[in-house]
């Protein structure tokens, strides 16, 4: 096998590349972040402010979106003022899905890395490094993501993690009524085994509360028109066989929470009901034993 060693180049010191360059190669194929198969939205969307957000990506699934501000050379104080800004403009202009802010920049300094370490306390936030390289073809793209708090916001939640409480009429608005009502179906599922359960509702998600503690060993995130249902079960053939066979809509497995990932409708609950009412249990009795 045979390397070839191309050079580093500066996109902003180079005479033909420009800041739409590279927006039009992430909007012309998104995967190339490293986020997953997102899908773009649209570019220079002019904000309330009188800025303009430099892309809008989506992850429809998960209903989540991507706000993306670009900057060629490094990285600076306007351009993560203005990354969290449009981060908040979006999200109370769509809030009935999650906004990830995303900094891109040719260079993240020590000091900027330090400020978007602090803020990522407070917001979910991927902080990206790219650099080019010069070939015969082309100019090539390379993204490195080196920071990323957004498992601290939307991951699989523990137990004794400070939560940040909302009320059922905030997920009516997020979700529907419908889908509501398929958390209170699965509640009552739960009940079966565990009278005392109760939803305990949450900004990113619905847990399960046990005389007065959570007790997380499913969550639900209601969407409009179904509810993300995810047990957490370690992955084996045998339950990988039996979803498939139940014939379920399955997400990716969640190997860093070990929970499952299913979508769910309205008549999945009815016609699955008893194998949700086994995996709940299950779910249950092995958080019981550890």
């Amino acid at each position: 096998m045979k390397f070839k060693n191309y050079p580093i180049i500066s996109m902003k010191s180079h005479p033909n590349f420009t800041e739409e360059h590279l927006q039009n190669a992430i909007a012309d194929d998104p995967s190339i972040l490293g986020l997953g198969s997102l899908i773009y939205i649209g570019r220079e969307r002019i904000q309330s402010s009188g800025g303009k957000l430099d892309l809008l990506l989506s992850d429809d699934e998960d209903e989540v979106r991507y706000t993306v501000e670009i900057q060629l050379g490094k990285t600076d104080p306007s351009h993560i003022i203005r990354a969290v800004e449009y981060w908040d403009l979006e999200r109370k202009h769509r809030r009935n899905f999650d906004h990830i802010a995303v900094i891109i920049a040719e260079e993240i300094t020590r000091r900027y890395f330090n400020v978007i370490s602090l803020l990522g306390d407070s917001i979910p936030i991927i902080a990206i490094q790219t650099s080019a390289i010069e070939t015969p073809d082309g100019i090539g793209l390379i993204f490195n993501k080196v920071h990323d708090t957004v498992d601290a916001f939307f991951g699989y939640p523990e137990s004794d993690e400070p939560e940040l409480s909302t009320d059922r009429a905030y997920w009516e608005s997020r979700g529907s009524l419908e889908t509501i009502e398929m958390a209170d179906s699965i509640i009552e599922m739960i009940n079966e085994f565990i009278p005392s359960a109760t939803l305990n509702y949450n900004k990113h998600y619905i847990g399960i509360k046990i005389g007065g503690k959570s007790v997380n060993f499913v969550i639900l995130r209601p969407q409009k028109n179904e509810i993300r249902f995810e047990p957490k079960l370690p992955r084996t053939e045998e339950l990988d066989s039996e979803l498939e066979n139940e014939g379920l809509n399955v997400m990716d497995y969640d190997s860093r929470y070990q929970a499952y990932k299913i979508k769910l409708r309205e008549t999945d609950i009815v016609e699955h009901r008893e194998f949700l009412h086994k995996l709940l249990r299950s779910a249950f009795e092995l958080r019981d034993q550890s």
